[in-house]
């Protein structure tokens, strides 16, 4: 099971550009300071797996956040392939199915050990963090409070087989309640406090994510559009180190 040893290793660091030469440059000035960088559609359509050869051609760690949302059959296909690439963490939407989801799951462990390779873990997106109440009640008719509908979506993710979910610091504490400390949580939408929310909707700092129980945060442009990207990223990691003491010392 993927769990983090360090602050730096929980941060995953979201790689919002488009050409080889800025994920070159990115991974190699920020490759000590983080613990994975993800990629995302827009450099999955432009670069597919180059962006990811390269990424573990300069020592890094790669997030592929493709979160597939299919029929079943489609969704097998396209894990087994990530497999097959050496893709080693990923995503799917569960509001796919447990049909799609356990699919999924059964597929990538079969080809995992057809293939003599390590199962890759695969994250459950619950709710797009650019999705609000509103949203949810009345463009997708969801008569749910947001909170009680992602810990539901959650549950799915775990009975269909899951490693983890994809949720906010505030769906994190039911869901860490709920499911367990074995459960991986990724927070989608980390912003420092210094930091502009920028599109998202449902947005914690990484203070509030650890003492709500995530594992792994996902911050971009805070770094990536920063003057300094280092002193950016190390302002972060005090703050998860600080948050992480913080919570040692409430147990």
């Amino acid at each position: 099971m993927l769990k983090p040893s360090s602050a730096k290793d929980r941060i995953i660091l979201a790689l919002d550009v488009d050409t080889l030469d800025e994920v070159r440059e990115l991974v190699l000035e920020l490759k000590d300071y983080v613990g994975y960088f993800k990629i995302g559609l827009p450099l999955i359509i432009n670069c597919g797996f180059e962006a990811v050869r390269l990424i573990e051609e300069l020592g890094a760690k790669c997030y592929y956040d493709g979160k597939f949302h299919d029929i079943p059959n489609t969704v097998q296909k396209a894990c087994i392939n990530l497999v097959k690439n050496n893709i080693h963490f990923f995503n799917i939407h569960i509001q796919g199915g447990s049909k799609m989801v356990t699919s999924a799951v059964k597929a990538v462990n079969a080809a995992a050990k057809r293939l003599e390779k390590e199962p890759p873990v695969i994250l459950g997106v619950t709710l797009l963090s650019s999705f609000g109440q509103k949203t949810l009640t009345e463009e997708l008719c969801v008569n749910k409070n947001i909170e009680d509908y992602v810990l539901q979506l959650a549950q799915v993710a775990k009975d269909s087989g899951l490693d983890g979910v994809v949720a906010s610091a505030d769906e994190a504490k039911r869901i860490r309640k709920q499911i367990g400390e074995d459960f991986i949580i990724v927070c989608p939408a980390t912003r420092p406090t210094w930091a502009g929310v920028d599109d998202q909707v449902r947005v914690d700092t990484p203070r509030k994510a650890i003492l709500s129980g995530v594992d792994f945060m996902v911050i971009g442009r805070p770094i990536t559009k920063s003057d300094d990207k280092i002193a950016a990223v190390k302002l972060i990691i005090d703050e998860i180190e600080t948050a992480l003491a913080d919570k040692e010392a409430l147990v």
